[in-house]
């Protein structure tokens, strides 16, 4: 593990340099980490903690539950190597504390930058330290934790911080004579803070110094009404103050002007007399004048891009880059149409108070329908705006560039070089001088310059949902947006945050008023015609990816043209060889080569997004693309889901084989472990459901079934999440195929899920029909499935006679057949149902058997499970010491394996041995817990880690 990194200011998060953020899991885990880093190596007690994660009431069994989320950190911080670092969550009698060096956590470096600049009296140091300071801000702070008194203190403590350092910060560029950039600075937070007059005073006084003085007046009387509607106050001496000072500034400004136009005239006056009478001055004078003139400035810089959105991080990322070495350059690489060159533009006029000596810039045309520009071409350019007379141009190339780094050498300038192809294109045109930046935008990934020239990559991505819905509103106007914000951000969700899609998207919206956002984005939905809709005259998505296709190499174009079928936006090397026909290394190097020109994204070792833009534009590529390309794709994942269900659930029984005929993949994914296959299904159950769509459309039904029931770990686990319509689509599937055997356990599962979401008539009427198909299909391990989720739903509805004989004769085809983990299920269930009709001993004596049958390598929830019951079931007969025992090593092996549902519910059992009543039946909690767990084909353990909703 690389180095962590804690960071609050914005959401909560931990990082390390080559792993990415930790999962910390949900909000009140994130709370509990941002009250331990609030204060850190200081004991924090259990009471402050549970005040802070639980800003009303807390429930009974909080203590339990905050116990859990400290386990599960401290699993996190073990898996990741984090005691190398000195990182160490403590118990502490009845607190816990986190200890750790401070310097890794960012609110400690910003308090440390701000210590550092109180000392500095150099405005120049003040500015470079509290720039990278601001930069560390992601957000407000302590973001996504809990509402609460004691987490809501220390956040405000730091943003009063922040705004301290932007006053700072402003004041510096002040005493430097940068009164624009103070403006700059001050204005975001005067807008965010409208009522902190001390900020709006600074702010006014900052506009009037840059020159803006009707602005500054505009900022006190907008305010002065703020206060006056919002709190019924007159403006506080500070602001007034500052007022006064713009006032007195205007009357001695204007005076100023009066007098300078007298003098003016009267020297113009003397001038001609002196001409008359033949003493002007000579022209060996003049000449030497103009020699020793101002140089040329050359400010080549298009316009400033209208309706320029957000892309805070990355300005301030640029910002911290080029003051942080001498000569640095910047290479802005990104896909088509992300707005790279907006950005540079943006930025580049933003700071242009800091190269005084003017702005080159030139477009490479690398990717654009015209060929891409001759070097010497683009130098001669920059020579002449530089000053170099057209009869003193160098002629070779080697002249040329000497020219050009000798005039660059000495002056602070700023070098655009936008859209370039490649590396080799740039290095020519890099200045000379340490004082100039140079800016680079790409396609490509330009790893060449980053190489041989130190050049900092900023990568440039997709817009979040809020910026693109503000840059539909910047061209069709907030209240167009205000009107239909749902509509709005479903567009912007279909557009893929891509600034041209929106733009042409607006474009033809507001060509075309009568047609609203929502309907709009209903044609847009339609997969078949978004690319044609995203056109406009000459500009559209696709022209753009057309010309990013053009300069790939040939294997990568090859492998493009074969990933229309694909149906995410996640891709790995193994999907994309089944989808080429290829081996996995030569999809390896066309992967390589397709996210070097940005159209996938590379996401971690082979693990590659693929935006749907760009997928719908692979597909339009062979709009009649060979079915063969579909089927090695869904083959592929029928045998990715087969691992995956062994992953997570290992020793359990496949609950399906390969349909006929399927073509085996040349590798598939692997998993290392059930944590890792479900955050894979969890991660994929958008691209999953598409495939089933697919399958179902192009009539692969045999394949679609087993696509649906392959799912069956994640849908276990989050049972309450929408399964429904799914399961019905692969219930039709296995009816449409003629398969009883799935059309038995497609009906046991969805009886199952609808009986968890409370529609016990439908569920029954799926479960009552599952153990009569599996029996017309011969399928004796679906039948012993089928009649124990049969019997968990009878037992959920009150029956106290049927669940019984049903989960006798499961465990009976269970034990003839040699299902190992669906006995182990059975044992559970009778174990839970004995218990419920009183008959304890009998209960433990099934709790026993089920346990000797989980063995340790197998699903440790559903050990968890056993042990409470059989301890439960010992305390009902009196034999309270081993209960004791049993729940012990419940709670042990729950904390081991993250399964927070599991010792919580442990928890609650061993507290019930203390009351009054001994015998017990299930309890609400197990109402809801991993008891009720329905099966399919193997074992089923309940939720591990989290919330349950289930």
């Amino acid at each position: 593990m690389g180095s962590v990194q804690f960071r609050v200011l914005g959401p909560v998060s931990v990082t390390t340099a080559n792993g990415g953020p930790l999962p910390l899991g949900p909000a009140k885990r994130r709370s509990l980490l941002a009250m331990l880093l609030a204060h850190p190596n200081t004991p924090v007690g259990v009471e402050r903690l549970t005040e802070a994660l639980w800003d009303e009431e807390p429930p009974r069994h909080a203590r339990t539950v905050l116990q859990g989320h400290v386990s599960r950190l401290r699993a996190v911080f073990a898996q990741h190597d984090a005691a190398a670092h000195g990182v160490e969550l403590l118990t502490q009698g009845a607190a816990y504390r986190l200890r750790l060096p401070e310097t890794l956590v960012d609110a400690h470096r910003f308090e440390e930058s701000l210590r550092l600049v109180r000392r500095s009296a150099d405005p120049g140091e003040t500015v470079a330290v509290l720039r990278e300071a601001l930069g560390l801000w992601q957000g407000p702070a302590f973001d996504g934790t809990v509402h609460s008194a004691p987490l809501e203190a220390p956040a405000h403590a730091l943003e009063e911080l922040r705004l301290t350092a932007v006053e700072a910060l402003a004041s510096a560029y002040g005493q430097l004579g940068d009164h624009g950039a103070a403006a700059s600075v001050l204005r975001a937070e005067a807008a965010a803070h409208p009522l902190r007059e001390p900020l709006v005073a600074q702010l006014m006084l900052a506009l009037a110094r840059a020159g803006r003085q009707a602005d500054a007046l505009d900022w006190f009387h907008r305010t002065r009404k703020l206060l006056a509607d919002e709190i019924g106050v007159d403006p506080a001496p500070v602001l007034t103050g500052a007022y006064n000072t713009l006032l007195r500034t205007d009357a001695h400004a204007r005076a100023h002007a009066d007098a300078h136009t007298h003098a003016h005239t009267h020297a113009h006056t003397h001038a001609h007399a002196d001409a008359d009478h033949g003493t002007a001055r000579p022209p060996a004078a003049r000449s030497h004048e103009a020699a020793a003139g101002p140089a040329v400035t050359p400010q080549l810089l298009p316009r400033r891009p209208r309706g320029f959105i957000a892309r805070q991080d990355e300005l301030a990322t640029l910002d911290r880059i080029t003051t942080a070495a001498p000569g640095p350059i910047v290479t802005l690489t990104g896909s088509a149409g992300v707005g790279k060159t907006a950005l540079a533009v943006h930025w580049s006029h933003r700071r242009r108070a800091d190269f005084p000596d003017g702005t080159l810039f030139a477009d490479l045309c690398g990717f654009s329908p015209t060929p891409a520009r001759d070097t010497r071409a683009v130098l001669r350019e920059f020579l002449l705006a530089l000053g170099v007379p057209v009869e003193r141009m160098p002629g070779s190339p080697a002249a040329l560039g000497a020219r050009y780094r000798e005039l660059t050498a000495g002056r602070r300038l700023l070098v655009v070089l936008d859209n370039a192809v490649d590396s080799e294109q740039i290095r020519p045109l890099l200045p000379g001088g340490d004082e100039c930046v140079t800016l680079v935008t790409s396609r490509d990934r330009l790893d060449g310059l980053v190489a041989t020239d130190a050049a900092r990559p900023v990568t440039v991505g997709a817009l979040p949902a809020a910026d693109s819905t503000a840059l539909l509103a910047a061209v069709l106007g907030p209240e167009a947006v205000a009107a239909e914000p749902e509509a709005a951000a479903r567009l912007a969700g279909l557009c893929d945050g891509l600034p041209l899609a929106l733009r042409v998207a607006a474009a033809r919206l507001a060509t075309r008023p009568h047609r609203g956002l929502a309907s709009f984005a209903g044609e847009l939905a339609d997969e078949q015609h978004r690319l044609d809709l995203l056109k406009a005259e000459d500009t559209g998505v696709a022209a753009a990816l057309g010309l990013s296709l053009r300069h790939l190499p040939e294997p990568a174009r090859w492998l493009f043209h074969h990933l229309g079928p694909h149906t995410g936006a996640t891709l790995d090397t193994c999907t994309a060889a089944a989808l080429a026909d290829c081996p996995p290394p030569r999809a390896a190097l066309a992967l390589d080569q397709l996210a070097a020109a940005q159209l996938v994204v590379e996401t971690g070792p082979q693990s590659y997004v693929l935006h749907d833009l760009v997928r719908l534009f692979a597909r339009s590529l062979a709009p009649d693309h060979e079915p063969a390309g579909l089927l090695r794709l869904l083959d592929h994942w029928v045998q990715t889901l087969l691992g995956a269900c062994a992953a997570a659930e290992p020793g359990g029984e496949p609950c399906c084989a390969l349909p006929p005929g399927a073509r085996r993949s040349a590798e598939i994914r692997r998993f290392a472990d059930r944590t890792a296959a479900l955050a894979w299904y969890s991660a994929e159950r958008g691209t999953l459901r598409a495939t089933v769509e697919a399958a179902v459309a192009a009539g692969l039904h045999d394949r679609a079934w087993r696509l649906v029931l392959l799912q069956w770990p994640l849908i276990v686990w989050q049972v309450r999440d929408g399964w429904v319509p799914l399961l019905e689509q692969g219930l039709a599937s296995a009816e449409l195929d003629g398969d009883p055997a799935a059309q038995s356990r497609a009906s046991a599962l969805l009886g199952w899920v609808l009986s968890e979401e409370g529609r016990p008539e439908e569920a029954l009427t799926r479960l009552e029909r599952a153990p009569d198909l599996a029996v017309r299909a011969g399928d004796f391990a679906g039948e012993a499935v089928a009649r124990i989720n049969l019997a968990v739903a009878l037992m959920r509805y009150g029956d106290r006679e049927r669940p019984g004989g049903l989960l006798a004769d499961a465990l009976a085809l269970a034990e003839r057949e040699g299902l190992t983990e669906t006995a182990t299920l059975a044992h559970q269930h009778l174990a839970q149902h004995l218990l419920s009709v009183g008959a304890a001993a009998e209960a433990a004596e099934h709790a026993a058997r089920g346990l000797a049958l989980a063995a340790p390598l197998l699903a440790a929830p559903r050990r968890v499970v056993l042990r409470t019951l059989h301890g439960e079931a010992l305390a009902a007969v009196g034999r309270t010491g081993e209960a004791v025992r049993q729940l012990h090593e419940a709670i042990r092996e729950a904390r081991a394996d993250a399964y927070e549902e599991g010792e919580v519910a442990a928890r609650v059992a061993l507290d019930g041995l203390a009351e009054p009543e001994p015998q017990r039946g299930p309890g609400p909690e197990w109402s809801t817990s991993a008891r009720g767990r329905s099966s399919l084909g193997g074992s089923r353990s309940g939720p591990r880690g989290g919330s349950p909703r289930s």
